[in-house]
């Protein structure tokens, strides 16, 4: 291990020090949140959750995004690499995941395979407005990461006749749309088909795979 190793994983464990800065990070392993709700969430004036915030993003532990939904909305969210082996987060709870998108064409078909596979549990997706069938775009990520999803169909929420364990938006415009239950937890991944090149597809799937690989993790 070297030296510069070394000095980030002594930089992360002093920003996690704090047991407020850790409280985040538990929150932030299960679902990104806006700074609104986080702040209400863990009891913090604005002035002291940008601190707290500034000390996590320079220790390379969170990243800022604007919402691909309403874009004056914010969410924070955590770099997963970042935490692998940190022994940091929230299980997630026994039982169905359901994943939402917008058009359930991509993000929430591509979660729910990941997350079938990798947890050995049942997931379903659904959509908000479902397009007429999964993107091509998604169906070739999917097979490039050993899954299939040639016969997937978008579907709406309203089809979903069980009811799931946990709900996860992976959809910014899902999220806001929905005015989510506090118990859901929100992934804010940016819609692949919006640039559909093969290598959008493929970070689209390595970024469910880390997120959905710590929370298994935790376990």
């Amino acid at each position: 291990m070297t030296v510069v190793d070394l000095a980030d994983r002594a930089r992360r464990f002093a920003a996690l020090g704090d047991p407020i800065r850790l409280a985040i990070v538990d929150d932030l392993a299960a679902s990104d949140r806006s700074p609104g709700e986080l702040g209400r969430r863990h009891d913090l004036s604005s002035n002291l959750l940008a601190h707290h915030l500034a000390v996590l993003e320079r220790a390379g532990l969170i990243e800022r995004a604007v919402s691909s939904g309403d874009a004056r909305r914010r969410y924070v969210r955590l770099d997963h690499e970042a935490l692998r082996h940190l022994g940091v987060g929230v299980a997630a709870p026994a039982g169905a995941v359901l994943f939402v998108c917008t058009h359930n064409s991509a993000r929430s078909q591509l979660a729910a395979a990941l997350w079938s596979r990798t947890a050995g549990a049942a997931a379903l997706s659904a959509g908000t407005h479902p397009a007429e069938r999964v993107h091509n775009g998604a169906v070739a990520a999917a097979a490039r990461a050993g899954l299939d999803l040639s016969g997937a169909r978008p579907r709406h929420l309203d089809e979903v006749h069980v009811t799931p364990a946990l709900v996860v938006t992976v959809c910014d415009r899902a999220h806001e749309e929905l005015a989510p239950e506090p118990q859901w937890w929100h992934w804010s991944i940016p819609d692949p088909v919006d640039d559909p090149s093969t290598e959008s597809f493929d970070h689209t799937v390595a970024r469910l795979q880390a997120r959905i690989e710590t929370l298994i993790g935790m376990r």
